[in-house]
């Protein structure tokens, strides 16, 4: 599905989208959604929607049970839609172009938004697929909901990563947040060629660069959590860092031991690639 969502998104009708917005509605309350729940929210008759629904199946974008009881749900490729029809709509997007990146916790896209047709990309978050039991654990990351769903953990990591950017940006070199709506953000396109696949020519420079993001982004009070050489990007500027949906705060219970590995990730990488060395305690003193 992933490669076809443009033209997917292109051949879904009005009223196939109102259907889908009514399964994910209901789905709140039923594990699997009655086609009269979704007719009285769509208030459409009956045959119109078991069409709706066999288009919308022909797609595989909903899921149909058929045990004691009918009913329907959605998964991830009918999220993306809404998520892309309420952005376009919003005027965020304007067209969306090739999948660029795929991981097991997110899909991303080129895309253009806004009036200016600005060059950026939309990040569909994928967290409930790989990391559903990992999440549950969490506590503060799930809040206080004993009904876990992954479109729900793929929602609140999308939330996060937003609501992370907005408060890094533009002091610390991050994506540019746009947009987002429900698992998926809208933010600028991202600069230059990933650390983990790049061969620089002034690795200490470049070192002390992303350890002054970290420090940045720590006085504004977020750690980046999950930091490696795979989610930092080398451009002739200095680097920009991705991925936030994990972040902390330095009041979490675990602040230093993911600062910590953020910076023994970084810095073990440029000593076994560049054989750069440097004392981990003084970087983290330095930090904070």
């Amino acid at each position: 599905m992933s490669k076809r969502i443009p033209d997917i998104f292109l051949n879904t009708t009005n009223r196939g989208f109102r259907v889908l917005l009514a399964i994910e509605n209901k789905m709140r309350f039923y594990e699997w959604v009655p086609i009269e729940e979704i007719a009285g929210f769509t208030d459409y008759d009956i045959k119109e929607i078991e069409f709706i629904l066999s288009n919308l199946a022909k797609n595989k974008l909903i899921h149909r049970n058929i045990g004691a009881y009918e009913g329907y749900r959605i998964y991830f490729e009918a999220y993306d839609l809404l998520a892309l029809n309420a952005l376009v709509k919003r005027g965020s997007i304007n067209a969306i172009g090739d999948l660029i990146g795929v991981g097991k916790e997110s899909r991303v896209y080129e895309v253009t938004g806004g009036i200016t047709d600005r060059h950026a990309i939309i990040k569909f978050h994928r967290e409930g697929i790989a990391s559903f039991k990992h999440i549950r654990m969490k506590r503060e990351y799930v809040e206080e909901r004993k009904h876990l769903s992954w479109l729900y953990i793929a929602r609140l990591a999308a939330k996060r990563e937003y609501d992370a950017l907005k408060i890094l940006y533009p002091a610390v070199s991050v994506p540019e947040p746009v947009d987002h709506n429900r698992h998926a953000v809208v933010m600028s396109f991202v600069r230059g060629q990933e650390l983990a696949h790049t061969r620089i020519d002034e690795p200490g420079w470049y070192l002390d660069e992303i350890l002054g993001q970290i420090k940045k982004a720590y006085r504004l009070g977020i750690i980046h959590a999950d930091l490696s050489e795979f989610n930092v990007f080398i451009n002739p500027e200095g680097c920009e860092i991705i991925d936030w949906p994990q972040c902390v705060t330095p009041e979490h219970e675990n602040a230093k031991e993911l600062l910590y590995r953020d910076v023994e990730n970084i810095l073990s990488f440029f000593k076994r690639k560049y054989r750069i060395k440097r004392d981990i305690q003084e970087v983290i003193n330095n930090i904070i």
